[in-house]
């Protein structure tokens, strides 16, 4: 099992069975709150009737469609309303089935991209401490996740380098939004890299916007803008993941419009198609497209692409999907419950263990003091016991992260953060 103690799990087993709404229903019957939007992605709610149907119809009349020098009206219609949530000139996009495949994609587009401009010494991709980039070769690459590196360190592409990550006890411990602290200081590590390889040599640079798999970290103020800067004066594209930040987390459409900052490449999956099915892409300002193809003298221009790169039943479900976040204004609700989310997390202050309260939007970090010689053991048994009481949360080493559907009520915030809380009273 993916990302999972396996031993573990066969001794406990966790099963569901079913899941509508804001709940799942596991097989012994007992309802669970969803506190994670499944897995930072479900964020319209569960079993939403529009896109059950929407794949019911598009299984009866195209179930399969390859994308290599053929096409289906639907994946340039889902193109088309993916860009425009995209920011300003960002109109281009290439299907992918995961976060991990739409790294790897842009990671590919951006060495593309500086060849065909004739500048193809520029190989060195640069990514941060602590990020969370997905599972391929490229992915594991640019991140910056120890235990994710280690047994493949020997392989991982050449020419990599890392920024610091943006977490800082010290100075930003229970932060309400973006820490006051740190914003210049972090960013700035990026002209000590630049001037240690130079310019000439570094293709892009990747963050997530708000790093999410890793434990909630925050961008302090003025950090995204740092960079983009930086990366602009040196010629250098940036590229946001913003497989767990797009699509209304944040309250936006995505988190480049939540900060008003722009990059060059953008990075989606999860709540592009409310998971409903395997979907992913990259968007792409046009100037990149443009080039790459244009510096062809023929034939395929992009050496690139998946079996499934805009499978029917996934341009179908994201179709759907972006029609429920319109009709229902899911964003701005999610912009709405921001405050209440956020005083309801800050609640667990002063809680037995917990060390560190940080939020945005729709997503908190509940960070917790690790067992002596047991990283991670007291935030698995917070999660476990969170289940048993009818709450999912998720945990990263010992830190909750909490990120619910759009759709929560505030009632249920409360209940997730009163459940975390009454189970730190029972944990050693």
């Amino acid at each position: 099992m993916p990302f999972t103690a396996n031993r573990q799990f066969k001794a406990h087993p966790r099963l569901l069975a079913s899941a509508k709404g804001m709940y799942y229903t596991a097989t012994d019957g007992h309802q669970i709150l969803d506190g994670t939007a499944g897995l930072w992605c479900v964020n319209a709610g569960h079993g939403r009737k529009p896109i059950v149907d929407a794949l019911c119809r598009q299984a009866e009349t195209l179930d399969y469609a390859s994308s290599f020098n053929i096409g289906h009206e639907d994946s340039f219609r889902a193109a088309t309303e993916i860009s425009a949530m995209m920011p300003a000139g960002m109109d281009r996009v290439f299907f992918t089935n995961s976060g991990s495949e739409s790294v790897d994609t842009a990671l590919k587009m951006a060495l593309a991209y500086h060849r065909a401009r004739g500048e193809g010494g520029r190989t060195r991709l640069i990514g941060r401490e602590r990020g969370y980039h997905g599972v391929g070769f490229g992915g594991i690459s640019v991140g910056g996740i120890s235990p994710n590196r280690k047994a493949f360190s020997g392989v991982l592409l050449p020419g990599v380098d890392h920024l610091p990550h943006t977490h800082d006890l010290e100075h930003n411990a229970f932060s309400r939004g973006q820490p006051a602290w740190g914003g210049e200081h972090f960013a700035d590590a990026l002209e000590n890299i630049v001037a240690l390889h130079d310019a000439s040599t570094i293709a892009a640079v990747i963050v997530e916007p708000l790093a999410g798999s890793t434990g909630v970290l925050l961008p302090p103020k003025g950090y995204l803008e740092r960079l983009r800067a930086i990366t602009e004066k040196h010629g250098i594209l940036l590229i946001f993941d913003e497989v767990i930040t797009g699509f209304g987390r944040l309250g936006a459409a995505t988190a480049s419009e939540f900060f008003g900052v722009k990059p060059d490449l953008l990075t989606f999956a999860k709540g592009v198609c409310n998971a409903a099915v395997p979907a992913g892409g990259v968007a792409v300002r046009r100037e990149i497209y443009d080039t790459v193809v244009d510096a062809s003298q023929g034939g395929i221009e992009f050496f690139h692409g998946y079996t499934f790169s805009a499978h029917p039943m996934a341009t179908a479900a994201i179709l759907s999907t972006l029609a429920i976040y319109r009709d229902e204004d899911l964003f701005n609700r999610a912009k709405g419950l921001a405050g209440r989310f956020e005083d309801a997390a800050h609640s667990l202050k002063g809680v037995r263990h917990v060390i560190d309260v940080r939020n945005l939007g729709l997503v908190a970090g509940i960070e917790l003091t690790p067992r002596p010689g047991k990283p991670g053991a007291r935030a698995s048994e917070v999660f476990a016991k969170c289940f048993d009481k009818g709450v999912l949360v998720r945990y990263t080493g010992d830190i909750i992260a909490i990120s619910p559907p759009l759709i929560i009520e505030e009632k249920q915030i409360a209940q997730i953060f009163e459940t975390i809380g009454a189970v730190l009273a029972t944990v050693d």
